[in-house]
């Protein structure tokens, strides 16, 4: 585990801004429970989360989807449970 800097935990939440309303939300309630806790898979995992589309995104969040390719990994499984438990 490492600690995230004030910079990173800054670069985090201003990535976490989506332009739809439901991933913004979800995703600041993630952060402030987890971002202490984040590990440097766990924000690895959230950057590949991050380079979705508003659309995929969501249907990632609310388990409409589940991650495939290159997202379909440990880390993202894990960050999507807690996300989706929250």
């Amino acid at each position: 585990m490492s600690q995230l800097t004030d910079m990173d935990r800054t670069r985090l939440r201003w990535r976490a801004r989506r332009g739809l309303l439901e991933n913004d939300l979800m995703l600041t309630k993630y952060l402030d429970t987890y971002e202490s806790d984040l590990t440097d898979v766990d924000v690895s995992a959230l950057t590949q989360l991050f380079e979705l589309g508003d659309n995929e995104l969501l249907d990632l969040l609310l388990a409409r989807l589940e991650p495939v390719g290159a997202l379909d990994r440990p880390a993202v499984h894990a960050v999507l449970a807690n996300i989706r438990a929250l």
